[in-house]
């Protein structure tokens, strides 16, 4: 894909779960309308499409991807789901099958594509959290796309962390976000310009 020339706008689609979808928050305070302000500070044009469902999968995101693709034709996916693949216990084989699909699919209708990575808490061993950390930057290697190994990095991984989390201790408050934007940013930008 040809690189934008100065004045033509990016189309942004995000393809996540509660993390983007300002699950318990103020409406205009997650990291997904932190982008847009950001976007806006830095007289970037993209349009951002915020497609995030609370509690998607990647095998509800993979299903959805198809018709958002064809509907808002992005310039950039950002994937940002997997996070309820662990939490449901679901196999990592097909966590990776259905992340690998929505790249190449978005890769085919002519996108960039950035995967968000994500960890799990360490009770689940770390075998596991091991094997589904590397899921993520398997997926990113085979296919060429951009990576943020750890969309929590700085949120999950503090040591008085539950400051930035709600009373559920399973999503980021108002704090985070801007923590969480800051991850995932420099990527973003620099797919953009």
């Amino acid at each position: 894909m040809a690189t934008q020339s100065p004045g033509r706008s990016s189309t942004i689609l995000i393809v996540g779960d509660s993390l983007s979808a300002e699950y318990g928050l103020k409406r205009g305070s997650g990291w997904v309308a932190l982008l847009e302000k950001r976007l806006a500070q830095e007289k970037l044009i993209a349009k951002v499409i915020n497609a995030s469902i609370s509690g998607d999968t990647t095998s509800g995101g993979r299903s959805r991807l198809p018709a958002l693709l064809a509907t808002h034709k992005p310039t950039l996916v950002i994937i940002e789901l997997g996070g309820n693949d662990a939490l449901r216990g679901l196999p990592l084989q097909m966590t990776q099958d259905n992340l690998q699909a929505m790249t190449v699919a978005a890769q085919s209708a002519g996108a960039k594509v950035l995967l968000i990575g994500m960890q799990v808490p360490p009770n689940y061993g770390p075998d596991y959290a091991n094997r589904f950390a590397g899921t993520f930057a398997t997926v990113a290697k085979a296919s060429k796309s951009a990576l943020v190994p750890f969309m929590l990095k700085d949120v999950a991984d503090v040591p008085d962390t539950q400051r930035l989390f709600q009373n559920d201790r399973i999503h980021p408050n108002e704090m985070a976000h801007p923590i969480i934007l800051n991850n995932v940013w420099p990527t973003i930008k620099k797919l953009i310009s």
